[in-house]
């Protein structure tokens, strides 16, 4: 039978205090070392406690216990998270605090960190310049200089084509990669990502650029609740600027062509189907990193977030299959098993009280309203992006950034940081 609520007050804010401590004196936020690249490579025995002791552990972390179902005994990942995107529990994890090489899912820091600071509408003429620095085999969307593009269109081209050339476009915009990786690591901070440090804003293989599975999924909470973000992680195709040339007549046109999210959850691959209730978020792949993944999926009401690290099995959408089977595990197991931590919130969210500060709070860029409606609406229909993109539609109804407070005290012990109107796909003909 539960305690009752008055005799757990207490320690729950003594747990709240010293995970809080934790958090922001964790000794290996000092470092930041080469990713673990080689297949024999091991965790290293210390690694980050943010979010609870238990996640700083090497192997496997969940508590089994009867009416709990066991976990897919194929997984081949280095390192894996299930957490519910909404409370923050984390319901079970491997080598959660390995710091491993990111690859493109480092996007989500980078989109996080600079989406608020234009309107979708605003315009830039790419110059040569823009485009320096470009790693070689890097994934393109094709962006060309001397032509003008939306940040809406370069953000197209971000997320679903995981295009290097429109992250160094939009770091041209913001002030150059130098001080785009600046305000990445600064964000990182603020969200209490100690595992992560950003050499690279694309996400290419870099000397000491890592990341880890808890780090990936605070991100990716932290950018779902921007509308923006939601959008974009969620649209299955778009039409992208072409390049302008002249016609029979001689007449200057500029035509358009398709782009498709990379995310085979999302968008689908002969070997891997649409997975039921996605709604994004990013994928990524390079030698040092292998396949990484980070999904956020609802069903029945209950919304997760998985990350998936470097799988070993030389299998075609490796990391695709095992995502999904660990958004299975989940949404059996929510409800069911007993966190082994949780996701914290930002720093400023913890220090204001429970909403987040200014570099972490919900919203679209350029000001907009971030379109969540009141707790305990029914979900409605969103419209799809502009530029061409796939519908989605919204699945949950609840308010964004509103958190539970202890009757009479200031101390937030729920700790909880809602998505605000998730959205999902809808189906498509």
């Amino acid at each position: 039978m539960p305690a009752p609520k008055n005799t757990v007050r207490r320690p729950l804010l003594v747990a709240s205090a010293v995970l809080l401590s934790t958090a922001l004196t964790a000794p290996v936020a000092l470092a930041a070392p080469k990713p673990s690249t080689s297949p024999s490579a091991t965790p290293p025995a210390g690694m980050s406690t943010v979010g609870g002791a238990r996640l700083g552990q090497a192997g496997t972390q969940v508590n089994l216990a009867s009416g709990v179902p066991v976990l897919p005994k194929d997984l081949s990942a280095r390192s894996w998270i299930v957490a519910d995107a909404e409370s923050g529990d984390v319901l079970a994890a491997h080598n959660a605090h390995w710091r491993l090489a990111p690859a493109s899912t480092l996007k989500m820091l980078f989109a996080d960190t600079l989406l608020p600071k234009w309107p979708k509408t605003t315009e830039h003429k790419v110059e040569v310049s823009d485009l320096a620095g470009v790693g070689p085999g890097s994934s393109m969307v094709g962006i060309k200089e001397d032509e003008t593009y939306t940040v809406q269109d370069l953000w197209l081209g971000v997320f679903l084509r995981s295009g290097n050339d429109a992250v160094h476009v939009l770091s041209a915009m913001n002030g150059g990669v130098k001080n785009t990786v600046e305000e990445m690591n600064a964000h990182a901070e603020e969200l209490q990502a100690v595992d992560t440090h950003v050499v690279s804003p694309d996400g290419y293989d870099a000397a000491e650029q890592v990341s880890s599975a808890y780090d990936l999924t605070l991100i990716a909470r932290s950018g779902l609740q921007k509308k923006d973000f939601r959008e974009y992680s969620s649209t299955v195709r778009a039409k992208f600027p072409g390049e302008t040339k002249k016609n029979k007549k001689g007449k200057k046109v500029r035509g358009s062509f398709e782009i498709q999210n990379t995310n085979r959850l999302l968008a689908g691959d002969t070997d891997v189907p649409v997975y039921q209730g996605i709604a994004g978020v990013k994928n990524g792949n390079t030698t040092n990193a292998g396949a990484t993944f980070t999904g956020v999926a609802e069903r029945n009401g209950k919304v997760l977030l998985v990350t998936v690290m470097n799988p070993q099995k030389n299998v075609s959408n490796e990391v695709y299959k095992e995502t999904a089977k660990l958004l299975d595990w989940g949404f059996k197991a929510a409800g069911k098993v007993r966190p082994v931590g949780e996701l914290v919130r930002p720093k400023s969210a913890t220090q204001t009280g429970g909403r987040p500060g200014p570099s972490a709070s919900p919203g679209a860029a350029g000001g907009t309203g971030d379109g969540a409606v009141a707790a305990g609406s029914k979900p409605v229909a969103s419209a799809a992006p502009g530029g061409g993109a796939d519908g989605i539609g919204v699945a949950l109804g609840i308010a964004g950034g509103v958190l539970v407070l202890l009757a009479g005290g200031a101390f937030l012990v729920n700790r909880r940081w809602p998505l605000p109107d998730l959205v999902r796909r809808r189906s498509r003909p």
